[in-house]
């Protein structure tokens, strides 16, 4: 079950880093695009930029949380009990690995206005 649950939250992970390039190449057609004012469109590149920036904390957090699980699931003896492994997932910080309930859940959920710090 930790092996399939690791697999599901690399896939999101992946999907995450494949949203967070897509509001970059998103950015840079509006940057591109003639038909737009380029004040207008520096200012909104530069929101879309922001926001997809933001991914890579998130992003970042989740491969550390996923490594950290995998060393902790190498130390463990081939027996070990379901629980344990279940316990290394609810120690990780980061909600949606930690959660049960939250876990693959990020691409439904709907992310606010860009935060700078």
């Amino acid at each position: 079950m930790s092996l399939q649950k690791l697999a599901r939250e690399l896939d999101e992970t992946a999907r995450q880093t494949a949203v967070m390039l897509e509001g970059i190449a998103d950015a840079l057609a509006v940057l591109a695009d003639e038909d737009v004012n380029a004040g207008a469109a520096r200012k909104q590149a530069i929101e879309m930029i922001v926001v997809a920036l933001q991914g890579q904390d998130r992003i970042e957090q989740r491969c550390q949380n996923l490594a950290l699980a995998v060393r902790q699931f190498a130390l463990l003896p081939p027996t070990a009990p379901d629980a344990v492994y279940d316990e290394i997932w609810s120690s990780l910080t980061l909600d949606e690995l930690r959660v049960p309930a939250l876990s693959g859940i990020a691409a439904h959920s709907r992310h606010g206005e860009a935060e700078l710090f």
